[in-house]
Parts: C-alpha cells; sequence; structure tokens
C-alpha cells in the first residue's frame, strides 16, 4: 500500500475508531441506566453484570457502523480538504478513485465484517444476553411464586398453517414450558375443523418431540354438518402427532424486527413455501438482514463525491448532502420493507430494492465527479 493509502486510510481509521468508541459507550449507558437496577434486584453478582452488558456489545455495531462510517468519511477527506491535500493530490494528477481507493477497500472489509456480525455474532448476542436476562429474572421470581407462576405469556396462539393446526393457550410459563388452558384444533384441507384437543394442562417432551396432554378430551366433527360426534375424556395422554415446539410457537408471537437472523431461519424453516400470509414478512426480514451490510458501500458511493466536492465549493453543502440522502436511504428502506410485508412487492425485492437504487445513484455521482 502507497504512502497517499496508508495517509487517507489513517485519517479514516482514526475517526471511525472515536465515533465507534463514542456511539457505544452512549448505547451502553443507556443500556446500563434502563437494566442496570433490576439487575440488582434480581441479585446478580458484579461479574455477572458485566458479562451480561459485554455480551450485548455485538448487538450494537450492525446499528451503529454504517453511520460511523458515513461520520469517519466525511470528516477525514473534510480534513484533507481543510489542508489542502486533496487540492494538491489532484494538482498532481490523482482522480478522485486514487485519492480515496484505500476507503473503497474499507468499506469491502466492513461489509464482510457486517455480514460476520448479522450471520454468527449478533444473533448469538441476542439470544444469549436474552437468556441470561430470562435466568436472572426467574431465580428471583422463584423466591416468592412456585414454578408454574413464573414467566407467565397468557393468550398464546399459533397457527401450524402447513400441519392445518390452530392453537391456543390460556397460560404458558416459560421457565418449565407447562402450559394451561389447551385447545388445539386439527383442520382439514378446506380449512374446517375435524378433531379439536382440550386439556386442562400439558407440557411438551424435548426428548420424545411431542406434547403430553393432562386432564382434557378430544372431540371429534362430522365432516358433513361439522357436529361433534364423539368426545373421549383422557388423565394423561401422549400426542406423537403434534410436533410444534413451544419455542417456536413464542418466535411466531414476537415481532419480526426483534427476531435474531437464526430465530428468522428457523421460523422460515417451519413455514410451507406458500399459502401462509405471515411468511411475506419474516422473508423481508431475513432478506433485509443479509442485504443491509451493502450499505458500507452504499455510503463510500455517496459521501465520497460529496466530500470531494467540498473541493470547490463549501464543505458543509457536500456534508449536508451526503447525511441528506444517507437518512433518505433508510426512509427508502422502512417504506421498501413495509410494502413487502403488506404484498405489495416481493420479499426480496423489497430488501434488494433500496442498495440497488443508492448503488444506481452511486455510479451517477461518480460519473459526474470523472472519478478517473
Amino acid at each position: 500500500m502507497k504512502l497517499i493509502d496508508r495517509h487517507v486510510l489513517f485519517q479514516c481509521l482514526q475517526t471511525i475508531a472515536l465515533a465507534l468508541f463514542a456511539f457505544i459507550g452512549l448505547l451502553l449507558l443507556q443500556n446500563i441506566y434502563a437494566d442496570l437496577e433490576d439487575l440488582v434486584k434480581f441479585g446478580a453478582s458484579p461479574l455477572q453484570i458485566l458479562t451480561y452488558f459485554a455480551i450485548q456489545l455485538p448487538s450494537f455495531l450492525p446499528s451503529i457502523l454504517p453511520l460511523v462510517f458515513m461520520i469517519s468519511i466525511l470528516f477525514s477527506l473534510g480534513q484533507l480538504h481543510r489542508n489542502s491535500e486533496i487540492v494538491a493530490m489532484r494538482a498532481c494528477g490523482l482522480g478522485v478513485w486514487r485519492i480515496t481507493r484505500s476507503i473503497w477497500l474499507l468499506g469491502v472489509i466492513l461489509t464482510a465484517t457486517l455480514f460476520a456480525l448479522n450471520s454468527k455474532i449478533v444473533p448469538w448476542s441476542v439470544e444469549q444476553s436474552r437468556t441470561i436476562w430470562d435466568n436472572f429474572r426467574y431465580s428471583n421470581e422463584l423466591k416468592s411464586k412456585s414454578a408454574d407462576e413464573i414467566g407467565i405469556v397468557k393468550a398464546l396462539a399459533y397457527n401450524n398453517f402447513s400441519d392445518g393446526r390452530l392453537w391456543f393457550i390460556n397460560r404458558f410459563s416459560e421457565y418449565n414450558f407447562r402450559a394451561f388452558g389447551i385447545t388445539v384444533s386439527e383442520l382439514d384441507e378446506s380449512r374446517k375443523e375435524k378433531t379439536r384437543i382440550m386439556a386442562s394442562e400439558g407440557y411438551f417432551d424435548e426428548v420424545a418431540g411431542s406434547w403430553v396432554m393432562l386432564n382434557g378430551r378430544v372431540l371429534t366433527f362430522d365432516p358433513q354438518t361439522r357436529e361433534p360426534v364423539s368426545s373421549i375424556p383422557f388423565g394423561k395422554r401422549v400426542f406423537e402427532d403434534l410436533k410444534d415446539s413451544p419455542t417456536m410457537m413464542q418466535l411466531r408471537e414476537k415481532k419480526v424486527q426483534d427476531l435474531s437472523f437464526f430465530e428468522l431461519r428457523k421460523v422460515l424453516q417451519s413455514m410451507p413455501p406458500e399459502g401462509d400470509p405471515d411468511r411475506a414478512a419474516f422473508l423481508v426480514r431475513y432478506y433485509s438482514m443479509g442485504a443491509s451490510p451493502l450499505i458500507c458501500l452504499v455510503i463510500v458511493g455517496i459521501a465520497v463525491p460529496f466530500a470531494i466536492s467540498g473541493v470547490r465549493v463549501n464543505p458543509m453543502v457536500g456534508v449536508s448532502k451526503a447525511m441528506g440522502l444517507f437518512f433518505g436511504y433508510f426512509i427508502l428502506a422502512h417504506l421498501s420493507t413495509t410494502l413487502g410485508s403488506m404484498g405489495h412487492l416481493s420479499p426480496l425485492m423489497a430488501a434488494a430494492l433500496p442498495p440497488c437504487l443508492a448503488a444506481l445513484l452511486a455510479v451517477w455521482l461518480a460519473r459526474s465527479m470523472r472519478f478517473a
């Protein structure tokens, strides 16, 4: 790497380090303010508290790294402009591409880094920190409540569209995975109820992969009249055909944006390729998380031309335009994902449209700047 490349790259990395430290510190302080008091009440030790916040740190990076990269490009190139270094480089016959190629290389590296973070590290961080928090909360509640009263989720509903099964659970304990007030309706091809399982209590056997119901009955309906034709009570019964795990039920009930990359994949694998009305929203989020790292290359393509244009005009004009386009990109991404979730765009198009439009804008800016 030549001297100019090292100089430009060092200026950019220096700003990234400072901005990253500042943003992570602010987010960490916000989480400490929100969670520290509860963790102390739960009886967590200082080491456990430090571990909890340390595990949370990787989950901050996908949201702040693109903004930090944008700030670093604008600030570092602005600094070079104020010192007349860009003017000197252009006077020596160097084009915009030659001056900023180390920044483009950094953009490629950060894109690969975000891909790795989104696919491996961030899902682990999100799920692990959530598990640690729940364990602290459950341990604290055990002091005053029974195991069946801890981590209660009320009115848990689940539509297993592929297997034609509707679940409704009055109360479900996330602590011991026991369910109370269970109703399972099994549907035929026309989505009409053919059998109904009702039980006062039940639990999912992780080893056998099936549900065990207690104190209930099975109703069978006539396929023509839809009237009940039999009612068979039971004290305890294993339903080997009921493979719906409580974990999957809870994932389907959560907001799509709260799920990690791994959890989205699990939900999509459980859905049929067609026919499930919720599939589009999960697919859009899944594809968007895969496409989001491309924002780093988009940032270089947008920020560099406007930062370099500051050589001829007020530098703040270029900075403000670049920041405006940056936030406009996120507005477009939100609108596109919303349309995709509603079925107005295909999930893949909804995820790919914002980066593709931004890439076209970057190409146009590069041509207008004569990057050579």
